[in-house]
């Protein structure tokens, strides 16, 4: 009798178990495969209109941008740039007359926009993209509602604006190359008392795109102190954890304002951190740490 007991209560168990491990996966799926709702919020008099499908594909790599507006006053010649993009791009415009001079009405058209939209509440995030100081209390306040908060403009932006998003991205990395290197070959021509060299000299030359921000104590102390909040018993920390850390603690870093495509080849170029590329076992993927030597 005990023993029917207990197989019951085993089967009770392992049902149990079956129905919460299914739940969560479809949870878990669900979560990863929804894509964040952005309204998408342009100020036409601070930001340049030349690379707006660059814009638009870095938006696209956190979610689906549901609203596209764009503000100014179309009547100024100095927008009329964005005219011809904005069709292409499917960004709706707004108009927004001057109604004296030195104010900026077009501001307080995009913020009064932008809480209509988040009391609608039919977005899960925002991407204000300007490069005025005049969007800090805006991206605060909607970071105070739960909204995810992505801001994107020129290196000029000043800083507070920048610190009150969840992450900034400077408009001048989304046109630039990765470095390319090439091989030119040029004939070196002999003075009177030598003779000339029989074959081209191949030389070697490095093409560089120029760089926002170069690789300082400044940022090595980030990531140094990064490293030493999340490691384990060892000294290492997972990557993944770490470049989250590092962006909570400066919202505009990227690998890319320093001339790297991704993280992992920036820390391989600083002499002062060890990488561990661990195997999983699952389709080539590796597991990165990152130690301080």
């Amino acid at each position: 009798m005990q023993w029917h007991k207990l197989a019951f209560l085993f089967l009770i168990v392992t049902f149990l178990q079956f129905i919460f491990t299914y739940l969560w996966v479809n949870n878990y799926t669900m979560n990863t495969i929804q894509d964040l709702r952005f309204a998408v919020l342009i100020d036409a008099d601070n930001v340049p209109y030349s690379n707006v499908k660059g814009m638009l594909e870095e938006i696209a790599k956190y979610g689906t941008p549901t609203y596209k507006r764009i503000y100014g006053d179309w009547t100024k010649p100095t927008v009329s740039g964005w005219k011809g993009v904005l069709l292409e791009n499917a960004i709706t415009p707004i108009q927004q007359y001057s109604y004296t001079t030195g104010k900026n009405a077009t501001d307080s058209a995009l913020i009064i926009d932008a809480m209509d939209i988040l009391y609608s509440g039919k977005v899960d995030g925002f991407c204000i993209v300007s490069s005025d100081s005049d969007f800090t209390r805006l991206a605060t306040r909607l970071r105070e509602e739960g909204m995810k908060v992505i801001g994107m403009g020129q290196k000029k932006t000043p800083k507070p604006f920048i610190t009150a998003c969840d992450k900034f991205i400077y408009i001048e990395i989304l046109a630039g190359s990765e470095n390319k290197k090439a091989i030119v070959k040029k004939t070196v021509r002999a003075s009177k008392n030598e003779k000339a060299h029989p074959e081209p000299e191949p030389i070697e030359i490095t093409e560089t795109k120029e760089t926002l921000s170069t690789i300082d104590s400044g940022l090595i102390k980030v990531i140094r102190n990064s490293i030493n909040d999340l490691a384990d018993e060892t000294g290492w920390a997972f990557l993944g954890d770490l470049g989250n850390l590092i962006l909570k603690k400066q919202p505009d870093f990227d690998a890319r304002n320093y001339g790297f495509p991704k993280m992992l080849p920036l820390i391989k170029s600083i002499d002062n951190f060890l990488v561990d590329e661990r195997e999983t076992g699952k389709n080539n993927i590796k597991h990165v740490f990152v130690k301080n030597k």
